[in-house]
């Protein structure tokens, strides 16, 4: 497994950022990495910006390995209130983790 790093570069991503960023991982993937993780520790002023980029770099993933690391606080918050919480690893607070069943209690009514 070729696990490959990516920086975000700080204090935050601007568009043009975030269309280099994507043409980078995409060499990354077709240069044999099979696993990218993206560095988030730069980052010190996360805004939309950021979030905007991490969105399209996951698309740029499609379907490979890609994760985020050293993400700040705030950064992490936006992450978690846009609903990208899974870039960072971490099921979603809303959702159980894959493989728990809810359960159901007696009297409820069915679906």
């Amino acid at each position: 497994m070729t696990i490959t790093r990516l920086l975000l570069p700080g204090p935050g991503t601007t568009a043009p950022d975030a269309a280099l960023l994507c043409a980078r991982l995409a060499r990354l993937y077709d240069a044999g990495a099979t696993e990218v993780v993206c560095d988030a520790a730069a980052v010190t002023a996360p805004g939309l910006a950021d979030v905007d980029a991490l969105a399209r770099l996951r698309l740029t993933a499609g379907g490979r390995p890609f994760r985020v690391t050293g993400a700040p606080p705030p950064l992490r918050a936006l992450l978690h209130l846009v609903g990208l919480v899974e870039l960072l690893g971490e099921p979603e607070e809303r959702e159980p983790p894959g493989g728990v069943q809810e359960g159901v209690q007696a009297g409820d009514l069915p679906p």
